[in-house]
């Protein structure tokens, strides 16, 4: 930064050229896709789908609006739009509203640069400091957005159609850089009406005095389908001014979805026990939360948020972790039995359609969770693969899964059953073979053979009884 012109003289030596900033934008996204540099790292799911349609928007100059429900990485991905911008503009110094030396709005700008000239100094701001986001909610005023007369100011003298005596919202201080707008049908219509000059003539007018500050402004939404196209909150005429609407989606497969939360979620510990997590049980958290977006119950217009997987996988491993404390083992394996503790994590992340009894939404995540159990069993095995299984429980026997047994009793009583240790060895070598040898192998055995239980239960071959910590298997 130190090498950079510090002043307007030196700036103009340099050979520094103005550019707008979507323009700017768009020259520096040219430069990103000839290099083949990633765009939206760390943003999965996207790249045949979302990503080309921002890509689109910025190469057209446009405003745009993120158009998705929650949970699809819409802030995220609006927060990143500011690495298409340089990495440091010259503004003039002292300016509150990011003024081009070259071309100078306000009035503190064009005094300063007049009375200055070439030795008018000059400051250089980051890109990061050039995004400025607000929520929309009902108490936002045109005074938080565009600007209003300071009393101050005025108490000390200032004529009240004095440009000085101004205070400038977000937007004006937004000026040569990203402004957004979070949770756009939020705002009041009178306000959203307010940001019709903006868009159109790119242009604000404070308080009906004559004042115009011409604005260069990259303008960037986001809204929730439901609000943008049924109920009509935004109205007709602003959203006709936005120039691109980018649809997102939740994840299109299982396999995705995994991926998301694995890269999202709390996975490598700071405790001494170590949670190793096998494949179907990443699966059946994901697919509890692929159900749930399905399921009738589940107001789909609010949607089912990715958080709810994270949630879920961070909750699940750290009922592992604490089981692991509890019994003194240094590696373990997720079960079916830590799944119950999820209807904690899952709370808020879904909302029921119609309903005000108490706890049914712990027993729809229940059953979510089960239906998830099931499908993902039915995916890897049959129930008739476990006749022997069976036709132990047919003999009046019973078998109980609990937190406070450790592993080595708890697979003794499992391989009770006839051929079921063969089974669930082979079964888990399948599933995990990166897990079947070593020190976890033991602890996979254990959750393989919780797996092939549930899995029979959801099929109605053995009944199961809930206790605290655990379940009892019978017939």
């Amino acid at each position: 930064m130190s090498e950079r012109p510090r002043t307007l003289g030196q700036l103009r030596e340099s050979g520094y050229k103005s550019q707008s900033v979507k323009a700017e934008m768009r020259r520096n996204l040219l430069a990103k896709l000839r290099s083949g540099e990633p765009l939206f790292p760390g943003i999965l799911g996207y790249e045949e789908t979302v990503i080309p349609q921002i890509q689109n928007a910025i190469l057209s100059r446009h405003d745009m609006l993120f158009l998705g429900l929650r949970g699809q990485g819409k802030t995220r991905m609006l927060r990143m739009l500011s690495q298409f911008l340089d990495e440091a503009m010259p503004i003039v110094a002292g300016s509150e509203i990011n003024d081009d030396p070259f071309h100078p709005i306000s009035k503190y700008a064009r005094d300063h640069v007049l009375s200055r000239g070439d030795d008018c100094p000059i400051e250089w701001v980051g890109r990061e400091a050039r995004y400025h986001e607000k929520l929309a909610t009902p108490d936002v005023t045109i005074a938080d957005l565009i600007g209003e007369v300071d009393l101050i100011k005025h108490a000390e003298g200032k004529h009240l159609s004095n440009e000085d005596v101004m205070h400038y919202g977000l937007i004006p201080r937004s000026n040569r850089g990203i402004f957004c707008m979070n949770e756009l049908p939020d705002l009041s219509p009178k306000i959203q009406v307010g940001l019709f000059n903006v868009l159109e003539e790119r242009d604000v007018q404070i308080r009906g005095f004559p004042i115009r500050l011409n604005l260069d402004l990259q303008m960037v939404f986001s809204a929730n389908p439901e609000d943008y196209t049924n109920r009509g909150r935004i109205v007709t005429p602003l959203k006709d001014r936005i120039g691109s609407v980018v649809q997102t989606h939740y994840p299109l497969t299982r396999e995705l979805g995994i991926e998301i939360t694995e890269a999202n979620a709390w996975r490598d510990r700071d405790g001494e026990v170590e949670v190793r997590v096998p494949g179907f049980m990443k699966e059946i958290i994901e697919e509890t939360s692929r159900l749930a977006r399905s399921s009738g119950h589940v107001n789909q217009a609010s949607g089912v948020s990715v958080r709810m997987s994270i949630a879920n996988y961070e909750c699940m491993l750290s009922n592992a972790e604490r089981r692991g404390v509890a019994l003194g083992a240094n590696v373990v394996v997720p079960r079916i039995s830590d799944l119950a503790h999820l209807a904690a994590s899952s709370r808020g992340k879904l909302e029921l359609n119609m309903t005000e009894e108490s706890g049914e939404e712990d027993r729809l995540i229940n059953r979510l969770v089960e239906e998830g159990v099931k499908n993902i069993f039915d995916l890897h095995c049959k129930p008739s693969q476990f006749r022997n299984v069976v036709e132990y429980f047919d003999a009046g026997n019973a078998l109980e899964v609990s937190d406070g047994v450790n592993t080595a009793d708890s697979l003794k009583s499992m391989y009770g059953i006839r051929d079921f240790q063969n089974q669930i060895e082979s079964l888990a070598t399948q599933l995990a073979p990166d897990l079947a040898t070593g020190p976890a192998a033991a602890e996979l055995y254990l959750s393989t053979a919780e797996f092939i239980l549930e899995g029979l239960h959801c099929h109605n071959r053995i009944n199961k009884q809930r206790k605290t910590g655990g379940a009892l298997f019978q017939l």
